[in-house]
């Protein structure tokens, strides 16, 4: 299996090698913009792999501080922080331009802001609904390639990274 994210619909779509789609999830890129400066709050792009899956087994809203469980956040409690939540899907830059990912910490993980999923909010990282962060972290494999970037509508529903 492969992943594609594509900033233009916030959706990150679960494919098969053969590029048939078997899910198709809603999440939020970065608010900051696109790329791969340091400090600077951007997604990257292009195309990277999971190299760490943290968090099998917690709780749903389990709250990650550098990568260590610290609490639990529950649904509909009031934060204006941005947390980390339930599963973490590190991810690795397979490309000169975005080589930094690993020590950026860019993630796919769960979120306390599921209401602004579908818009550009987050910090860097991959935001996901906290069912759907468990359910696509329990289908993909360490070493699954991710790529992020555009989609465009192909004719017959078929979507093709541009």
């Amino acid at each position: 299996m492969r992943i594609k994210v594509s900033v233009s619909e916030q959706r990150l779509y679960l494919l098969k090698n053969t590029g048939e789609c078997l899910k198709a999830y809603l999440i939020s890129t970065s608010g900051f913009g696109l790329g791969s400066e340091p400090d600077s709050h951007f997604t990257p792009l292009g195309r990277f792999r999971i190299v760490q899956k943290i968090g099998h087994g917690a709780p749903p809203g389990t709250i990650f501080r550098s990568r260590q469980a610290v609490g639990l956040w529950e649904e509909g409690q009031e934060s204006a922080e941005d947390y980390v939540l339930t599963r973490i899907l590190w991810l690795d830059g397979m490309e000169e331009g975005n080589a930094n990912t690993f020590s950026r910490y860019i993630y796919i993980h769960g979120t306390n802001q599921e209401g602004r999923l579908g818009t550009p909010a987050s910090h860097g990282c991959i935001r996901m609904a906290n069912a759907d962060v468990i359910e696509l972290f329990d289908t993909v494999e360490l070493g699954t390639e991710v790529e992020i970037g555009d989609v465009t509508a192909a004719p017959a529903g078929l979507r093709e990274f541009v």
